[in-house]
């Protein structure tokens, strides 16, 4: 055997990786042993398999995946964009739980004006994207707003987010635009109407879950059947209007006693 090989335990401390991390990556084949032997199993490594171990400890720390830092470690181009993209998405929602939870800590359990109304159906024009799980709703209403916004020629379009009531795993996201002609790429539809509680919503969109609380809740206090989607009428332009003043009304069906 050769002289230079490093025991699991010594290569372990100069990888600065645990054994039990060693053995998993060799079984996964990120990091195999340069000799294993035969007789008594024990592991060996060489020194400048080092380098390979550090990186890894490295990119782990940096939350990138082990099927990920394989390819970095093959230098496989542009693999870690991915993960960037990821940990933005995450960022971003992590940013914005830290402020709902500041606006609850600051106002208490949301708790907002509700009203009934009877709304007339509208004819639209409806795009549905599909989310994988709850977390990429927002994503998949911004895809469906950003598909009808290209196809209408209406300057400023009167959408309606459309959301179920429960959020299993995948998630149908609608989103209808309120028109009388078709509209590319689209299916044109009959919202119905009915009577509706209703609430306002100003601040964020991704604070609209407060909103939601309230309104639910009254429904719930209120023995008020009630029936899906739940619906986002967008009043503002984010693209001209700041985030803590986007206003949305929200509108749950209620069924008929």
């Amino acid at each position: 055997m050769d002289e230079e090989l490093l025991p699991i335990g010594q290569f372990a401390r100069l990888g600065r990786l645990s054994i039990k991390q060693l053995r998993h990556y060799a079984e996964l084949g990120l990091l195999v042993p340069a000799y294993v032997d035969e007789h008594t199993g024990y592991r060996y490594y060489r020194h400048e398999q080092a380098r390979d171990a550090l990186s890894i400890g490295l990119l782990r720390s940096l939350d990138v995946p082990l099927a990920v830092i394989a390819q970095v470690l093959s230098d496989t181009p542009g693999v870690l964009e991915g993960v960037h993209e990821r940990l933005e998405v995450e960022l971003a929602k992590r940013r914005s739980t830290l402020a709902a939870l500041e606006r609850v800590m600051t106002e208490g359990l949301p708790s907002t004006p509700v009203t009934v109304a009877t709304e007339p159906a509208r004819r639209v024009a409806v795009a549905t994207v599909t989310a994988a799980d709850p977390e990429g709703v927002g994503r998949a209403t911004s895809a469906a707003i950003a598909r009808l916004r290209a196809a209408s020629s209406a300057a400023a379009p009167e959408l309606i987010g459309l959301f179920p009531l429960d959020l299993g795993e995948p998630v149908a996201v609608s989103v209808a635009l309120v028109s009388e002609e078709p509209v590319a790429g689209t299916e044109l539809n009959v919202l119905p109407g009915g009577r509706f509680a209703g609430a306002t919503h100003v601040g964020p969109y991704g604070q609209i879950g407060l909103t939601a609380h309230a309104l639910l809740s009254w429904c719930a206090e209120r023995r008020c059947p009630v029936r899906g989607p739940i619906r986002e009428v967008y009043v503002s332009d984010p693209a001209t209007t700041p985030p803590d003043r986007l206003i949305t009304h929200l509108m749950i069906p209620l069924e008929e006693l």
